[in-house]
């Protein structure tokens, strides 16, 4: 008799379970090769990082000089409070003198038994009651209606500096909000630069970290070659230079000092800059003040054409006016370039230009 039993199964061993898994997991990924759903982006190549970079640090520069220019409004609006804290105070103190010598006349008066209204009003608690009772005494011809004058003044004195403080301490708390949003933005860009960075070898990044930042490199092939060496490169020589100007030329002899100081985006020296930093307090050294960023720079002194460039004359770049450089002659500048780099001197033809400016 045939039997109707199932046939028995043999369970699954390790090596088994193994090579069914091992064939399942291919099946699903042959499956998402096709239908795409799962396929990894592929990674940047160096020239993409490059090229991702540069755009970062030029938009952290351009944050760099809002910053810049919100951190010099904030410093406006906190050294005008101050002032105008200040002459409160001493006009409070005054105005405090002027009734306590009111209250003395009308203890005085009052002992006497001949305490006149005006010495009334002095005593007086509410300042509203003072002003508004003040107006009818004076009228009323009291012998000490000049001194309730005087007093009123400084009291009117005195409210017009606190509503000006309480005005300019909006626009100082105002200012502190950009510097905020605008420093976040520049942090923002540089942290997301380093990740990118971080993605390449030691050799690659030495390689992007010698170059400006600005899709060019050094206009000089033999010191870009000896940067991504990782030799040191000394500055050019300092030479004679057919400036406009003795100012200029200072100008100029300050920036060649300035080479191989690192850039940090917001300083302005000694010891490391920025962009409009480093303009700024080259014609400084020169005795000549320029404003703090790159957009109000382009506006200093005289606007000149790119044939019209002599050494000394500021030259901008970028649709946004967002980095500046020293023109040195010869179609060079010298200029500050980007976060991790130093200062050094490139081609006028390394960025999209934007104009120049001669400041004297």
């Amino acid at each position: 008799m045939a039997s109707h039993r199932k046939p028995r199964q043999r369970p699954l061993t390790g090596g088994t379970v193994r090579t069914a898994a091992t064939l399942a997991l291919a099946g699903a990924a042959t499956a998402t090769l096709f239908d795409g759903s799962s396929q990894a982006e592929p990674g940047l190549t160096p020239a993409q990082v490059k090229a991702k970079v540069d755009r970062l640090y030029e938009e952290a520069e351009a944050a760099t000089e809002q910053y810049n220019g919100a951190r010099e409004k904030t410093g406006r609006a906190q050294r005008s409070l101050d002032a105008l804290r200040d002459e409160a105070a001493r006009k409070t103190a005054k105005l405090n003198t002027a009734r306590n010598a009111l209250g003395s006349l009308a203890a005085s008066q009052y002992r006497s038994g001949s305490l006149g209204p005006a010495m009334q009003l002095a005593l007086a608690d509410d300042p509203e009651e003072y002003l508004a009772r003040a107006a009818l005494i004076e009228r009323a011809g009291d012998r000490n209606a000049a001194e309730i004058a005087a007093v009123r003044r400084q009291v009117h004195e005195v409210r017009a500096l606190q509503d000006k403080a309480a005005a300019t301490l909006a626009d100082l708390r105002t200012q502190q909000t950009r510097l905020a949003r605008h420093k976040a933005t520049v942090e923002g860009k540089l942290a997301e630069a380093k990740r990118l960075l971080n993605r390449l070898t030691a050799e690659q990044r030495a390689r992007i970290e010698a170059e400006d930042g600005h899709g060019g490199g050094s206009a000089d092939p033999a010191a870009r070659a000896a940067r991504s060496a990782g030799r040191t490169v000394a500055p050019p020589p300092a030479k004679a230079v057919a400036a406009p100007s003795s100012r200029a030329a200072q100008a100029v002899a300050f920036a060649y000092g300035a080479i191989g100081k690192p850039y940090v985006w917001g300083a302005t020296g000694p010891n490391a800059y920025d962009c409009s930093g480093l303009t700024q307090a080259a014609w400084r050294s020169a005795g000549v003040t320029l404003p703090r960023t790159t957009y109000t720079q382009i506006n200093t002194g005289s606007r000149i054409s790119r044939s019209q460039l002599a050494p000394g004359d500021l030259v901008f770049f970028y649709s946004g006016v967002s980095h500046v450089g020293l023109y040195i002659g010869g179609g060079k500048m010298i200029h500050a370039p980007r976060p991790g780099s130093t200062v050094r001197v490139a081609s006028i033809d390394d960025m999209p230009w934007a104009g120049a400016a001669r400041p004297v």
